[in-house]
């Protein structure tokens, strides 16, 4: 089944999602040749194992708070903050609070 995905020039809305967070899942929201944005959910308590991406990436947390782990140290994102990696670069995650993350990736080829 195919996935809807934002078309060029369509307005997205990435502002938190509030009381829905709580029964949101992630969702691509831009899938491109070379981009990919999504809208990550983590929920409190909830890891994401260490592992790496292709390409540089952001990380812009939307609304919670989480605990990203990179470079050996464990970081703490909170609404309106974000944080960059180069490609390849081991990182992980683990929810402090419920919280959506606006995650950018730049896909190499």
């Amino acid at each position: 089944m195919a996935l809807d995905h934002a078309k060029p020039g369509e307005v997205i809305d990435v502002r938190p999602l509030g009381e829905a967070l709580a029964d949101a899942r992630t969702t691509t929201l831009i899938k491109a040749e070379r981009l990919e944005v999504l809208r990550l959910v983590l929920p409190a308590g909830k890891e994401i194992a260490t592992h790496t991406a292709p390409g540089p990436i952001t990380v812009h947390c939307l609304e919670g708070r989480v605990a990203f782990t990179v470079l050996g140290e464990e970081r703490e994102l909170g609404a309106g903050r974000m944080l960059h990696l180069g490609a390849g670069e081991p990182h992980s995650l683990r929810g402090i609070e419920d919280a959506s993350l606006l995650v950018t990736l730049v896909l190499v080829k």
